[in-house]
C-alpha cells in the first residue's frame, strides 16, 4: 500500500488513528433499503476518515472567511489556477461547504466557535451582501464579493444546493439564534413559484437578467429532488405538491438491473446527500422508494462500466466510475447508462464516492483499490483527483469542488447518517416529505 502523503498538510488533519486495525464498526441498518447490516471495518472507517478531512481541508482553504464562497476548482496541491478568473466561485459550493462545517464541528476537526464564525459570516453574506433576484443566486460569482462573473445564469439547482446547506447548518446550530434566523430569512425569501410554469407546472432550469426565463425545464427525473422537496417545503412561497409527480420517470434496464433516471451517477446522489429517503417511497403512480432505486443505479453503473471491459481492460469490479467530469480532452458530461460517447477508460473517483451511502460494500472496496494502487498518483492535499485514465496514465492536475462535496457528504452518512438527520431535523422539510412520501 502507498503511504499517505502528509507534506505540507495541516494539523486538522493529523493524527489520524492507525489504518490496518482489525476491529469493525457497525453501521445502522437504517442507513440502509437491506436485510443484513454492512460491517465498514476500522481499516475502512480510518481511510474514510482521511478522506474526510482531506475535503474539509478544500472547503476550509478554498473558501473566503467572509462570504463563504469557494472556489470552483483548484490544482491538487492547493494551488490556484492560473488563467482562469482566479476568484471564481460556485454558488451551489457553499451549500456543501455548510455542511461540512457542521460535520468538522461535530466531529472536532477544528475549534468549533472558530467553525460557528465561519458560519456566522457565510449566512450574512447570503442574506445581506451575495447578489440574488428574488432569492436566487447565479451559478457562478466571484469569491470575494459575491457579483456574478461570467454571465452566468440564476440556478435554480445551484440556489437548492446550496439552500440545503443553510437549512442543514440552521438545525445544527438551531442553539444560535442569528445563525438560526439568517437560515430562516434565506429561505423564507427564495420566489419558488416565479420559476414554475404555470402551464406545465415544472420548475425552470434558471434565468438570466437579459433574455428572462430559460426554456429549459425540470421535466424528467434528474438530480432536482432537493429542488422540488425546498419548493413545495417553503413555508412563505411554495410550489403544488402536484409538481412532484409531473416530471417523467424514465425506466432503464441495464444488464438485469431496472431503475429510473437516464442521467448519470451524480443525478442520483446529489439530493440524498440531504434527503434521506430510506424506507419511503412516493405516491400513485410511482411508489417509487428512490433510495433502493439509487442502490440499484449504483450496481447498474458498475456493471455499465464493467461491459466496456473489451475496450478498457483496466475497469474491474474494485476500479470502475464515471460521471460528469474533467478529461483528458477537457470537462465532459458523460456516464449516461445507455451511453459510451466519449468513454476513453478514464477513472472518476466520485461516481463510486459519492454512492458510498447507497452501496457501501462495492464502493468502499472500490476507492480503496484507487487508493491502493495510486495513491503516490492521485491522492493528495485534498483527496483524490477529479479524474485519472489507468490505462493512459493521464490524471488529472485538478480537484473540483462538487465533486469532493458530494463524496465527503456521502461518507458522513455511510458513517454516522448525520447529514440526513439534520436535514431531517427542519419542520419544514419534514412538512414536505409527508406531503410526498409514504413508508414503504
Amino acid at each position: 500500500m502507498s503511504t499517505l502523503s502528509r507534506r505540507g498538510f495541516l494539523s486538522l488533519a493529523a493524527s489520524l488513528p492507525a489504518l490496518g486495525s482489525s476491529q469493525t464498526q457497525t453501521v445502522s441498518p437504517s442507513s440502509f433499503a437491506r436485510n443484513t447490516e454492512y460491517q465498514l471495518s476500522r481499516s475502512d472507517d480510518d481511510f474514510l476518515e482521511d478522506l474526510s478531512r482531506r475535503i474539509f481541508l478544500f472547503f476550509w482553504e478554498q473558501s473566503d472567511p467572509n462570504t463563504g464562497l469557494v472556489l470552483d476548482r483548484v490544482r491538487a496541491n492547493g494551488s490556484q489556477i492560473l488563467g482562469r478568473n482566479l476568484e471564481a466561485a460556485s454558488t451551489a459550493l457553499t451549500g456543501f461547504l455548510l455542511t461540512a462545517m457542521c460535520i468538522a464541528s461535530e466531529r472536532r476537526w477544528m475549534e468549533p466557535n472558530e467553525i460557528r464564525g465561519r458560519v456566522r459570516a457565510t449566512l450574512r453574506h447570503l442574506a445581506y451582501t451575495q447578489e440574488h433576484v428574488r432569492g436566487w443566486y447565479y451559478h457562478f460569482a466571484n469569491r470575494k464579493n459575491g457579483e456574478r462573473i461570467w454571465g452566468s445564469e440564476l440556478s435554480t439547482i445551484d440556489t437548492a444546493l446550496l439552500l440545503a446547506g443553510v437549512l442543514t447548518a440552521q438545525e445544527y446550530f438551531a442553539n444560535d439564534g442569528e445563525i438560526f434566523e439568517l437560515a430562516a430569512f434565506i429561505y423564507q425569501r427564495v420566489d419558488f413559484p416565479w420559476m414554475l410554469d404555470p402551464q406545465t407546472g415544472f420548475l425552470h432550469l434558471g434565468w438570466y437578467p437579459e433574455k428572462g426565463l430559460l426554456r429549459s425545464e425540470w421535466t424528467d427525473y434528474d438530480e432536482q429532488a432537493i429542488l422540488y422537496i425546498l419548493a413545495i417545503a417553503s413555508p412563505t412561497n411554495p410550489i403544488p405538491v402536484r409538481s412532484w409527480y409531473l416530471f417523467d420517470r424514465d425506466p432503464i434496464e441495464f444488464s438485469g438491473y431496472k431503475f429510473f433516471g437516464r442521467g448519470p451517477i451524480f443525478t442520483h446522489q446529489y439530493s440524498q446527500a440531504w434527503l434521506q429517503l430510506a424506507h419511503l417511497q412516493d405516491g400513485p403512480p410511482y411508489h417509487i422508494n428512490y433510495f433502493q432505486n439509487s442502490v440499484i443505479a449504483t450496481y447498474a453503473h458498475r456493471a455499465f462500466c464493467l461491459s466496456l471491459r473489451g475496450m478498457y481492460p483496466n475497469y474491474s469490479e474494485t476500479l470502475w466510475g464515471v460521471t460528469a467530469s474533467d478529461s483528458d480532452i477537457g470537462y465532459v458530461i458523460w456516464g449516461d447508462p445507455l451511453s459510451r460517447r466519449d468513454i476513453d477508460g478514464t477513472v472518476v473517483p466520485c461516481a463510486a464516492g459519492g454512492s458510498l451511502m447507497f452501496a457501501p460494500e462495492i464502493c468502499v472496496p472500490t476507492l480503496r483499490y484507487m487508493y491502493d494502487h495510486f495513491a503516490d498518483y492521485i491522492y493528495g492535499r485534498y483527496g483524490f483527483v477529479d479524474a485519472f485514465n489507468p490505462q493512459t496514465m493521464w490524471v488529472n492536475p485538478d480537484v473540483v469542488g462538487i465533486d469532493v462535496g458530494i463524496t465527503l457528504l456521502s461518507a458522513e452518512n455511510l458513517r454516522t447518517g448525520d447529514v440526513w438527520r439534520w436535514m431531517s431535523a427542519s419542520p419544514e422539510i419534514q412538512r414536505a416529505m409527508r406531503r410526498v412520501f409514504r413508508p414503504v
